[in-house]
């Protein structure tokens, strides 16, 4: 069964930072596209970031961008999601999600074959 595992979530003040990472039991990772959703309750799950299979594209939330940076290292199986000048409404449960296929839609996450259990990010005011 393919896993995926979140971890670094935390309880932050606003303004802060965390680092969330993503440790994929795929083989090779670079077969995979991935991605970094979250969700808060009562709402739907929704697209924070994106990368490539190589690394070299990166896709934002228009909210986050320049505040967050995904990255991936192949060789390693991870992929981080570097969170800074956090703000209350980034509070929510961060998912970790995997693509294998070849129509790969970055935003939507119908597109995506696997996903972690998540890790909570709060953040205070």
């Amino acid at each position: 069964q393919v896993q995926l595992v979140e971890s670094g979530g935390g309880l932050v003040q606003a303004g802060g930072s965390l680092s969330l990472t993503c440790t994929a039991d795929l083989h090779p990772l670079y077969d995979y596209a991935m991605a970094w959703f979250r969700q808060s309750p009562g709402k739907q799950r929704d697209y924070v970031a994106a990368v490539s299979w190589t690394g070299d594209d990166k896709y934002y939330k228009a909210s986050v961008k320049g505040r967050f940076t995904v990255s991936r290292d192949n060789t390693k199986n991870t992929v981080t999601l570097q969170m800074n000048s956090l703000e209350p409404e980034d509070t929510a449960m961060y998912y970790c999600a995997a693509e294998s296929g070849d129509d790969w839609d970055y935003s939507d996450w119908r597109t995506y074959d696997y996903w972690g259990q998540g890790t909570q990010v709060t953040v205070s005011t």
